[in-house]
């Protein structure tokens, strides 16, 4: 069993990291290295360097650095492919791989996020950070390297994506272009939290980031840490595993006692320093070299991350006219393999969608900044249609266009551009005993949830407790692009806190024909699609930082922002809106009797209660909207 959850980790790492048996290819035509780099404060970082066997001429160099391990190690030892993807691991560069601080086979303290430390002079600054380690590994490829043409590009996916992006502001000269891949920006709003909500689907992925090491070491540390959660219930199920654990209090006394991780997660329920400190999207300034960023549209670990990073940059650097954003129909990381036919869950997107993305954006980019080769013209937002189910260009991203706006009538209407009934009010009673399942089909407990994200909804349409909102069949085709934005306006009955899931679905027509590579068992006629969802923790309502508890009976304001679409509903097809208070287990449940920390919340604290959203609530699409998710972040 133990080997099972090994072979897990290292297949879903956040990193993908590539296979450690040796390979032919990169044997014959690339040399390997290791060397151990100093830091300004004499920490060593364990650096592997495959340089080509032709040194007839000069090569840039593409550098990773990784939480994830730079394996395999060892003399001998190859990995079985090298760089981003194969076609530019065969136009030859100079690849370079680094375990960070106090992981694997490098010396000193790992630190969850790193905070960014902010400073013009990275060069002669002493504080120590992503991008000091950065750049002085640069500083010492690029003077003790040979054959190098002395340019350096770095790319990386989720963690490694994190790394890459810290390295972003005020980087070394010699760094002139970056690609952060999924890259977690911060940590309250992807992976672990949703808009404060706690992803209790991550429980697996704790002890990757919770266990500190004794020293440097090529065996990972962490297998045996494992064994509670395998003690702990049925892990077959996993809405009927997390039932049983119960309260998070739970996890804290059973499961993860000496986590570290778990331990800062659950004493750091809101948005204090701890998280502020650890953001990196609110450092992105003084970027000033080429950067594409890169996101799948169904990437359920880091979405929020690269369109933040993306859009911070775009604001913050208006001089910088090489940022760039790719968003594709991948689940975390996909566009780094290519497994023929892109599918997501039980939809089909199309045929060899990353090599697409592979040889005509990915590689151009690279060979063009690094290598001074054609300029391939990229445009300023290379995204995927998920609806029409093709690549579209645009010069800005969020495009601009009217607004649409989506209100709820009587008898589950969703209206579109009509005022709706102020007057009308929607009921439901939200029970944290009972709450409603995000998959669609028992599944067992996981690394991370993926699958979920293009989930068919019929099984939440049919609950008392969702409230169903859909259009009449389109007679057109509908296109939402950019940004949505959730305005409910809510009474609470009962109960003193609430989350609120948003879900924005595309409905199959009745006669729809399964797609040859649709799996057995699946049906999609009257399919109902997720297409975008999110959760709020409406404790969060105003500040991130600063939660309150709702007043009983009294009207409520709770705004909060979707991650962006870019989705075409078929003419046949009908839009839906689904709202909701509980999304088990991927979210943890809310008492929803309000208690200062969620985490220490006992039994008798859930409680059900009556949610009432009214008729002046809406959903838009379109322009961006007034609010933005960081008004509720304090500035640092």
């Amino acid at each position: 069993m133990k080997n099972i959850f090994v072979a897990v980790l290292m297949m879903l790492s956040f990193a993908f990291a590539k296979a450690q048996s040796s390979s032919t290819y990169v044997k014959e035509n690339y040399t390997k290295t290791v060397e151990y780099i100093p830091m300004r404060d004499g920490t060593k970082l364990y650096t592997v360097i495959y340089e080509p066997k032709d040194t007839s001429k000069k090569y840039p160099m593409m550098m990773q650095r990784t939480c994830y391990s730079v394996a395999p190690y060892g003399e001998g030892e190859f990995k079985s492919s090298l760089g981003p993807n194969n076609f530019m691991m065969k136009e030859g560069y100079i690849f370079v791989y680094q375990d960070v601080r106090g992981r694997w086979m490098s010396e000193g303290v790992f630190n969850n996020m790193t905070p960014n430390i902010p400073g013009n002079d990275v060069k002669n600054k002493t504080d120590i950070d992503e991008s000091s380690d950065t750049y002085d590994t640069v500083e010492w490829l690029i003077n003790n390297v040979k054959n190098t043409n002395k340019k350096v590009g770095q790319w990386g996916i989720s963690y490694p994506g994190f790394y890459t992006a810290a390295a972003l502001p005020d980087a070394h000269p010699a760094l002139v272009a970056s690609s952060p891949q999924a890259p977690i920006g911060d940590f309250f709003f992807d992976d672990f939290h949703h808009m404060g909500a706690t992803l209790q689907s991550y429980l697996m992925a704790y002890p990757v980031f919770g266990h500190p090491t004794e020293g440097p070491t090529s065996e990972s540390w962490y297998e045996d840490k494992w064994d509670a959660m395998r003690a702990a219930g049925n892990m077959k199920d996993s809405y009927a595993f997390n039932m049983d654990l119960g309260p998070l209090k739970n996890v804290t006394d059973k499961i993860y006692p000496d986590n570290t991780f778990w331990k800062e997660v659950s004493e750091h329920p809101n948005y204090d320093e701890f998280w502020q400190k650890r953001s990196i999207v609110n450092h992105l300034q003084n970027v000033d070299h080429a950067v594409m960023t890169v996101g799948g549209w169904f990437d359920a670990e880091d979405l929020y991350g690269p369109l933040t990073i993306y859009k911070n940059i775009e604001r913050n650097n208006p001089k910088n006219k090489n940022n760039t954003i790719v968003m594709g129909p991948w689940s975390h990381g996909n566009w780094a393999r290519e497994p023929g036919t892109q599918m997501v869950n039980h939809i089909v997107f199309g045929d060899s969608i990353s090599t697409f993305y592979q040889r005509e954006i990915e590689t151009p980019f690279f060979e063009h900044h690094l290598k001074g080769k054609k300029n391939p013209q990229l445009p300023e937002a290379y995204m995927f249609d998920t609806g029409l189910k093709q690549w579209e260009k645009f010069n800005v991203w969020p495009p601009q266009q009217e607004q649409i706006v989506f209100s709820f009538g009587k008898n589950e209407e969703l209206l579109i551009n009509e005022k709706a009934d102020e007057n009308a009010s929607f009921n439901y009673v939200s029970d944290p005993a009972k709450p409603v399942p995000f998959r669609s089909e028992v599944t067992p407990v996981t690394f991370t949830p993926r699958a979920y994200m293009t989930d068919d909804q019929r099984h939440a349409s049919r609950r008392p407790d969702v409230l169903t909102f859909k259009t009449d069949i389109l007679t057109d085709n509908t296109r939402l692009a950019g940004e949505i934005q959730a305005n409910l306006e809510v009474i609470l009955k009962d109960i003193t806190d609430a989350d609120f899931i948003v879900k924005v679905i595309d409905v199959y027509p009745n006669d729809m024909e399964n797609d040859p590579k649709t799996p057995a068992g699946v049906t999609l006629a009257g399919y109902q699609q997720l297409v975008r969802a999110e959760t709020f923790r409406g404790r969060f309502r105003n500040s991130f930082a600063d939660p309150e508890p709702f007043t009983e009976g009294q009207k409520t304001s709770v705004n909060f922002p979707l991650q962006d679409v870019l989705h075409t509903f078929k003419k046949g097809h009908r839009i839906m809106i689904q709202i909701h208070s509980t999304w088990f287990p991927y979210i943890d449940r809310n008492p929803q009797k309000y208690v200062d920390n969620i985490f220490e919340a006992t039994e008798e604290d859930f409680t059900a209660g009556t949610v009432q959203i009214l008729g002046s609530s809406a959903v838009s699409v379109g322009k961006r909207p007034d609010f933005n998710v960081m008004d509720l972040q304090p500035k640092n």
